[in-house]
């Protein structure tokens, strides 16, 4: 039986990519410090870790087991955030990636499967974005993962890791079975925001902006499911396994939604009226912005099957209907 080691797979991302790995048939074991993951996120069928990437022994230790691979999802996102406490994300983010390639450089494990962006490209010069695009961070987070992502390519060359960096859309939605039940804490993304107001945890929602060149006036952007992101995950570290070779690609659906489009899809599935307010515009937010995942289609024979907007959008009403 192939093993894996998924660190932060008790986070939102996490815990749907575990499950992908387990129906798979692999043993799973989930590292996460619990910050941001939540124990209801974690499946009886795999065993749980409890540390943290800031602990080089502990990782070190871990690692003396041998696991086929490694997935890294623990990394702090908000990239609002990142512009103001970069401090913070560096010693989470790339500290805590250079002491995962440290144990792993000290491992017999030769794979890991990077969580990184589509914020490493910055503002787009064309549509939709390839992984050919320049890269050119418009935040500190980008930042970050664009710097590991270099790592990464150095200990390939150097100590023979191979890698897949995964560079992520807009990640929504819930397991349409609804196996994964705990709700992302502190949410910065547009979908549960939404479903908070739904919920009555907030007020309404702030759209920023309803004077771009879009049908509504409203930002446009890729949505995937989390379901095909984890999917996703799986198949990069086959490929990764079988080829032994590293690889980048981009995920994503080809296509985007408004702010508004999202907003009247969670009123229709949850029946709340979902108020909303428009303010300005936040610096930096492109009018349109999507990919290709060609790419990903080519070598990695994957498409995103459940990444349509009602999708995305009642998985999505249903967890947080549960949790009302």
């Amino acid at each position: 039986m192939k093993s894996i080691l998924i660190i932060g797979g008790a986070g939102y991302i996490g815990s749907h990519v575990a499950l992908s790995f387990l129906e798979a048939g692999y043993a799973v074991t989930v590292l996460d410090n619990l910050s941001a993951g939540r124990q209801i996120n974690l499946f009886k069928e795999a065993r749980f870790i409890h540390a943290d990437l800031q602990d080089r022994m502990a990782l070190q230790n871990v690692l003396k087991e041998p696991y086929d691979g490694v997935v890294h999802l623990a990394a702090l996102k908000a990239a609002g955030e990142s512009m103001i406490v970069p401090e913070k994300y560096s010693i989470q983010n790339i500290n805590g990636t250079m002491n995962l390639l440290e144990a792993l450089s000290n491992s017999k494990t030769r794979i890991i499967i990077f969580s990184s962006s589509a914020a490493v490209y910055g503002m787009p010069q064309y549509l939709p974005l390839d992984e050919k695009h320049p890269l050119n961070p418009l935040n500190f987070y980008g930042f970050t993962k664009l710097e590991i992502e270099h790592f990464l390519e150095w200990f390939d060359q150097l100590k023979e890791i191979r890698y897949a960096s995964l560079r992520y859309f807009n990640a929504a939605g819930y397991d349409p079975q609804g196996r994964v039940k705990g709700l992302e804490q502190n949410p910065a993304n547009l979908i549960p925001i939404v479903m908070e107001v739904a919920t009555g945890e907030r007020q309404r929602v702030d759209v920023y902006g309803n004077d771009y060149p879009t049908p509504d006036g409203t930002g446009i952007r890729d949505y995937i499911h989390v379901t095909d992101l984890a999917h996703a995950h799986l198949k990069a570290f086959e490929c990764v396994q079988e080829q032994g070779q590293s690889l980048t690609v981009n995920l994503g659906t080809g296509k985007g939604y408004s702010v508004l489009e999202v907003i009247e899809a969670a009123r229709t599935v949850s029946n709340r009226k979902i108020p909303y307010t428009i303010v300005d515009r936040r610096p930096g937010d492109p009018a349109e912005l999507y990919s290709t995942s060609e790419k990903a289609n080519q070598l990695l024979k994957w498409q995103p099957q459940f990444s349509d907007l009602n999708m995305l959008v009642s998985s999505t009403w249903k967890v947080y209907e549960e949790n009302m």
